[in-house]
């Protein structure tokens, strides 16, 4: 049995021809853990972004490093007679510097908005 089925890993082929081993199970278990509130155990304490308002939404960017550059990701949230209603989300683009992401994510979260509206708290049908 190769070494990279023995540990679980997938072999990632290189524009150069080579092979790099990595898990992506890693990567999806960390973006999952980031969404549901829980920034990881080596996550580097800056502060947080102020949060914008916009057409009634307050977007709170939260661009967090990984693999030495900042991933787009952010809240919206919205005040609503039955609480505040939230939506998070992970986009796969990645900037050098962290202002440069807060401000993307903002961005992007104004697109969404303006996109979807309320659509992005409704609860997706299963089954």
């Amino acid at each position: 049995m190769p070494p990279q089925a023995r540990d679980n890993r997938s072999v990632i082929p290189r524009m150069d021809g080579s092979v790099a081993i990595g898990s992506m199970f890693s990567k999806l278990k960390a973006a999952w853990s980031r969404l549901a509130g829980g920034w990881g155990v080596g996550a580097t304490e800056e502060p947080p972004a102020p949060a914008v308002e916009y057409k009634g939404y307050r977007i709170r960017a939260a661009p967090y490093r990984t693999n030495g550059a900042y991933q787009t990701a952010g809240i919206i949230e919205k005040d609503t007679p039955e609480g505040v209603k939230e939506h998070r989300f992970i986009r796969a683009d990645t900037h050098q510097g962290r202002e440069d992401a807060i401000a993307f994510a903002i961005s992007k979260a104004k697109q969404i908005i303006d996109l979807q509206g309320d659509r992005i708290f409704a609860k997706a049908d299963v089954g």
